[in-house]
């Protein structure tokens, strides 16, 4: 026993007492069931939480600075995907865009013909039948490639391991199966899908057919070649930058909600007010850079191809 303490001393606070080996706070002790809650709800929607899975193509349905896992730019959404992911995730996704790359190009291209047909006897400006036959095509085309984009939004925000995920027929079948074919299930944001193809058509065709007609044309084969390849390469730069809002606005319907069970985006237009609303108006632009490497030079293909193959059909009728 200790000695009793002098006469007018201060009494001595007792040690603080040290906790047992592995004993822990309340708090401490809740805190792993809160967890499990959580990877229970992550696993119940497919392996992580729905707010930890998006799609490589610009960050489109990444939810602001306090989504855990954002990426901070291109450079670094390439090799955090490498890294968690390996090589074969970059690919994620890339059967439906092959599946309907073919009919997307064709119907783009001969319902855009087929529309300027219609509208010479509208007797409108040149320059305006362009555009609104490209308005035109862009709606078609929406509604062949839709389904498509859904089943390929669901596969590139599976953040499991390429091997690990579904094919793209039984993604599809799921999505089908739980949701049926209508506009929650295999055709969820077409108004979106339909805004991203009319617009980026409309700009698309029209810049370039009327910057064309307008710039003198080369004698020279090359130099017209390099002509159009920069009129379509501008033509697709514009589109792009015109038209991505509706992609953001598409990604988010498309891909997984925030909170599971709970439907924050829902419609186009109010996806978009959602997004400037919450992340600001720079959150519209997300992925922007990509989108044109992507489709500023292949956009310049695409036209080129179209003009050339175009031109040998018509001399081959011709010539008949």
């Amino acid at each position: 026993r200790r000695p009793p303490p002098p006469p007018g001393s201060a009494p001595s606070r007792p040690a603080p007492s040290r906790p047992r080996l592995g004993s822990r706070s309340p708090a401490a002790r809740a805190r792993p069931a809160a967890q499990h809650g959580s990877a229970a709800r992550g696993l119940s929607s497919g392996g992580l939480s729905p707010n930890r899975r998006r799609r490589l193509g610009g960050f489109q349905i990444q939810r602001g600075k306090t989504d855990p896992t954002s990426y901070k730019s291109l450079g670094d959404s390439f090799r955090t995907i490498f890294q968690r992911e390996g090589l074969l995730g970059f690919y994620k996704g890339i059967f439906p865009p092959i599946l309907a790359e073919t009919p997307k190009r064709a119907v783009k291209f001969f319902t855009f013909e087929q529309y300027k047909k219609l509208l010479a006897y509208a007797s409108l400006p040149p320059g305006l039948a362009f555009a609104v036959a490209g308005l035109g095509s862009g709606l078609t085309e929406a509604v062949v490639v839709n389904p498509f984009e859904v089943v390929k939004v669901t596969l590139q925000t599976n953040r499991n391991a390429f091997t690990e995920q579904p094919s793209s027929f039984v993604q599809a079948r799921q999505i089908i199966k739980t949701n049926g074919l209508g506009l929650q299930g295999l055709n969820k944001g077409l108004t979106a899908t339909l805004g991203r193809h009319g617009v980026f058509n409309m700009v698309y065709f029209g810049f370039y057919f009327n910057v064309k007609n307008i710039l003198p044309v080369n004698k020279d084969p090359n130099l017209e070649f390099l002509r159009k390849f920069g009129i379509g390469l501008v033509s697709g730069t514009i589109a792009s930058i015109i038209n991505i809002p509706f992609d953001v606005a598409k990604s988010r319907i498309q891909g997984p909600q925030p909170v599971p069970g709970e439907i924050k985006y829902r419609t186009c237009f109010k996806t978009m007010a959602t997004v400037y609303k919450e992340e600001g108006f720079l959150a519209l632009y997300k992925g922007l850079v990509p989108k044109i490497m992507r489709l500023g030079p292949g956009g310049a293909v695409m036209l080129l191809v179209y003009e050339y193959v175009y031109a040998w059909l018509q001399d081959t009728i011709d010539s008949n």
